[in-house]
């Protein structure tokens, strides 16, 4: 039996109100407080408490297992938090036992601001990737929470997560000596922002050759190295600068071609930007 033509109009456009709803649903309603490491000033920390809103009964959660310290790391956040805000602030130091732990993971969930700490972003997804606490972070992002971190707890938001390491080197540097192609370690980050290469300590420890490798590894994406007590706020695609130093974005590299010897590399062009307190700028 064929339906009538009005019946099939009326059936397309409730399907696509719909469809438009459950893309709607999807979209994260919270934002992310990305900080580039260093000293977080109160300003800053202020900053980020008024984008993460809280209400009466919200509460925070600092995850440390980034840092080979964890309890420092959690102290010395509270310590400086407390002064700045009534509600409380509590410690999930998790491992791989305790990521098993719904009551734990549900309390992770319902927190409204979730601060990820400095140190080392492999030995953080190492305890997070494929465990409850990955689901529930993203699901209190989802649902309208603030995430934050600085420093390892920067680089994680990323879908493609810069370790740090070199390929073609053995020994651990700050910097990179040069630019070469497929010389960038990257391991998966938690994905809250997507295309996207996030550096720290940008400025300070002169990162431009780490981001510039990343950028040719990754052309489609967006290269934006923080520097210390600096952040980026991140709603959806919007992101705003904030703190007291720059954040380089760079974009659109042109004519990229890869030398076989030594992993060289040349790029007719990029866009670069140097984006100060207040500026704002979008990703795709």
């Amino acid at each position: 039996m064929q339906l009538p033509k009005v019946r099939l109009n009326q059936l397309f456009i409730t399907l696509l109100l719909l469809s438009t709803t459950i893309v709607e649903a999807q979209k994260n309603k919270g934002k992310l407080f990305i900080i580039g490491g260093g000293k977080r000033s109160d300003v800053l920390m202020n900053q980020m408490l008024k984008v993460a809103d809280l209400k009466t009964k919200d509460f925070i959660v600092v995850l440390p297992m980034s840092s080979e310290e964890p309890d420092s790391a959690y102290i010395y956040f509270k310590k400086q938090l407390s002064k700045l805000t009534p509600h409380p602030i509590v410690m999930l130091n998790f491992d791989k036992t305790s990521s098993q732990n719904k009551v734990l993971t549900d309390s992770l969930q319902k927190a409204k601001l979730i601060f990820i700490s400095g140190g080392d972003q492999t030995r953080f997804m190492g305890v997070v990737r494929g465990t409850p606490i990955y689901d529930a972070i993203h699901k209190a992002h989802q649902n309208g929470s603030t995430i934050a971190g600085t420093s390892a707890g920067a680089a994680v938001m990323c879908e493609n997560m810069i370790t740090g390491n070199q390929k073609l080197e053995t020994k651990y540097t700050e910097t990179f000596d040069n630019i070469r192609y497929d010389n960038l370690e990257i391991n998966s980050g938690l994905g809250l922002v997507k295309n996207v290469i996030i550096d720290q300590h940008f400025l300070k420890r002169s990162r431009y050759n780490r981001l510039l490798t990343g950028l040719v590894d990754f052309p489609n994406h967006v290269g934006i190295g923080i520097d210390e007590s600096t952040g980026i706020v991140v709603r959806d695609k919007n992101i705003e600068v904030v703190g007291e130093s720059e954040v380089i974005v760079v974009k659109n590299p042109k004519e990229i071609k890869k030398a076989p010897k030594n992993h060289l590399v040349s790029i007719k062009s990029l866009e670069m930007s140097v984006l100060i307190e207040g500026q704002k700028f979008n990703i795709q």
